[in-house]
């Protein structure tokens, strides 16, 4: 049987950082992963991230939970028919319930290939001590997705002072008692740690529709390249509920476009060395007024 992992964690918490870094571990180990990856939007630049060679689908554009159930299901057949794999990723998206995706991994369409080993949730630390500023429907989802996971990345814990990280360990700890909690830096973490887990029995689910969460996302395209310091004036002048941006920025004095990543105030950018297509995709909840400068 196929070994499966589910990545989970609200917007921008690493989520795509510890599928990277588990990829180069699982081949590093001689297995061969596959990866499936759902996204909110109708882009999907963290596709971008998963390297050649790796098998891949895609869910755009909706949720692998709830009404995408049967899109999701689709997809992994389509996968288990055309592809030879030792390893199921599965990263869902920041907006999804960790349980509701499931659905689509216990299809009787391929139970029997699959051994579902557990859900792995990147939980942004500095964002756990700020959680009640979030939106109450925003909140309940964040805290979903720590109550139900069997393990729990307390990541970015370099950004905080030791009392910040002990009380951030302290209340996910408090929230589910049944995972462990690993602090991380970047979503690192040993592959054994997700070879040595076992999936448990999951409790009572409060479901959070995509429809009620207020979240939306939106596509800007840049028509030339803008000024790195102008753009980064822009960010700070953000509305708080813009939770995640990502894409491609092109930059003035540079061939090509910036791979760029924001979330929670912070901006992260890597030079790309091939032409990318200039755009970023904002997700957030009231957004409609969000434009380039």
């Amino acid at each position: 049987m196929i070994d499966v992992y589910l990545f989970s964690g609200f917007l921008g918490s690493g989520k795509t950082t510890l599928l990277k870094n588990m990829l180069i571990q699982i081949k590093d180990a001689g297995l061969k992963p596959a990866v499936f990856m759902n996204e909110l939007g109708e882009l999907n630049v963290d596709s971008d991230e998963v390297e050649d060679g790796v098998p891949l689908k895609e869910l755009l554009d909706g949720c692998i939970c709830c009404t995408g159930s049967e899109k999701s299901e689709a997809q992994i057949q389509t996968l288990l028919a055309e592809e030879t794999f030792d390893v199921l990723l599965i990263e869902t998206t920041g907006a999804a319930h960790p349980v509701e995706a499931l659905d689509a991994i216990f299809s009787p369409l391929f139970a029997e290939q699959l051994n579902f080993r557990g859900i792995v949730t990147v939980a942004d630390s500095k964002r756990w001590l700020d959680r009640d500023r979030m939106s109450p429907q925003i909140r309940s989802l964040f805290l979903e997705q720590i109550r139900h996971a069997d393990l729990i990345l307390a990541n970015k814990m370099d950004l905080l002072d030791e009392k910040e990280q002990g009380d951030a360990v302290f209340g996910m700890q408090s929230l589910n008692s049944k995972a462990r909690i690993v602090q991380t830096a970047n979503s690192k973490i040993p592959y054994a740690l997700l070879e040595n887990l076992t999936a448990r029995t999951k409790g009572t689910v409060e479901k959070a529709e995509i429809s009620k969460l207020n979240l939306n996302t939106k596509v800007l395209r840049f028509s030339q390249p803008v000024n790195r310091e102008k753009f980064e004036d822009w960010l700070r002048r953000l509305p708080e509920t813009v939770y995640r941006i990502k894409g491609y920025v092109p930059l003035d004095g540079y061939k090509y476009p910036h791979a760029f990543q924001y979330a929670y105030g912070m901006a992260q950018w890597l030079p790309e060395y091939m032409k990318m297509q200039p755009q970023i995709v904002v997700i957030g909840e009231g957004i409609d007024g969000v434009e380039l400068p």
